[in-house]
């Protein structure tokens, strides 16, 4: 009975193994902020998205441990049933406040928030514009709505007004997103400026700060770059980065949370996060507003290495270096581990076809002198063989 299945399944993968696209999960121990262990060895790793290292943070763990004592291991239902523990609404409150928002909701990841916001927020009739480098989530959303949808450039105003005054007179609604934090580029997006276009229009601009939340705009994420909050009026993001835990939030009024409460289905069908989840992402929010130092430095670093590589400044801990085919990425990342680095290889179609890259990104626990030495082998064996191909 399987037989075909099995057929289709091989033909696929191999397939893939052709075209140097082919994945394959390895085990990784991250007993360390920095060093990780794979297939035997020990790496520091640059590819990692806890950016303050606070999954290890004595704190962060103490928190969780602490939760777990209390409340167990699992929250044993959706929250709209019995699994709503008390501390996911000290933690939506803190996130509202740090987001200066009304209100909260907490869902189980990111990418389950934004399969959940999306449909529930757009429909047959309404209209919707994404960027063309949002997150896989914020694409897989739209689909799920039923909305019509449009494309803009990436971080292309006019491209985005252009298709606004040519759709926006036919939809009922219209919701404008992209990612705060580009996830794959590292660059951010104009979020004041997509703000005052959403506001022009009468469009819901919603922003993915996965990447941005706990790294910029002083740990308030991407509405906050310029010092003054933009008007973002859907802010969603994730703990699972920066704030070293696990989930996914949106931000925004009460009367949307409550909407999106009532009517999301990945939050009404799902299990509720674990107590041990929620305990850490607030343990993890009262470092990050104790210490806005610390919470620099994932960019600073990011900083040491473009500096050092005379690659334009970084605007956020992650530094793209687009090496072009996936074959000579994968061997690029196979010499930095045999040099002690673990930088994995993004092939496509997680990044468009021929811009297969490196994708470093730095952290507040990582060594200056790492760094630089990380830097020295890509400008002496990575920048060279780019440059010949």
């Amino acid at each position: 009975m399987s037989a075909s299945l099995d057929h289709f399944a091989a033909t696929k993968l191999d397939a893939l193994e052709a075209r140097t696209l082919r994945r394959r999960l390895v085990e990784t121990d991250r007993f360390d902020t920095v060093e990780v262990r794979r297939n035997g060895r020990t790496l520091i790793s640059f590819c990692c998205n806890d950016y303050l290292n606070l999954s290890h943070h004595p704190r962060v763990i103490a928190a969780a441990k602490e939760a777990t004592d209390r409340y167990g291991t699992g929250s044993g239902a959706s929250r709209l049933v019995t699994g709503n523990h008390p501390l996911f609404a000290e933690l939506e409150t803190r996130l509202a406040k740090l987001k200066q928002a009304e209100d909260c909701v907490i869902f189980g990841s990111g990418y389950l928030a934004n399969l959940g916001i999306i449909p529930s927020l757009t429909g047959a009739g309404d209209l919707i514009l994404a960027d063309e480098l949002s997150h896989s989530c914020l694409l897989a959303g739209t689909k799920l709505s039923g909305a019509a949808s449009h494309i803009f450039r990436h971080n292309d105003l006019a491209h985005a007004e252009a298709l606004l005054a040519a759709h926006r007179g036919s939809a009922k609604h219209c919701l404008i997103l992209t990612d705060g934090v580009f996830s794959m580029d590292g660059d951010l997006a104009p979020v004041m400026e997509l703000a005052a276009l959403a506001n022009k229009y009468d469009a819901w601009l919603m922003t993915d700060d996965a990447h941005g939340i706990g790294v910029v705009g002083e740990g308030r994420g991407s509405s906050f770059v310029t010092g003054a909050k933009a008007d973002v009026p859907l802010q969603m993001g994730t703990l699972s980065k920066a704030i070293g835990s696990y989930g996914g939030y949106l931000c925004a009024s009460k009367p949307v949370v409550d909407f999106i409460r009532t009517r999301a289905r990945t939050l009404i069908y799902s299990t509720g996060l674990p107590p041990a989840s929620v305990a850490a992402a607030l343990a993890a929010l009262d470092v990050i507003e104790e210490n806005p130092d610390y919470a620099a430095l994932p960019v600073k670093k990011a900083n040491l290495f473009t500096r050092a590589l005379n690659l334009p400044s970084a605007e956020s801990p992650i530094v793209p270096l687009i090496i072009g085919e996936a074959e000579a990425t994968l061997k690029a990342s196979a010499m930095l581990e045999a040099e002690g680095f673990l930088v994995t290889g993004i092939r496509p179609p997680t990044v468009p076809a021929g811009t297969a890259r490196l994708r470093f990104t730095f952290t507040a626990e990582h060594k200056d002198e790492d760094i630089a030495r990380l830097a020295a082998l890509v400008r002496e064996r990575v920048l060279p063989r780019k440059a010949a191909e």
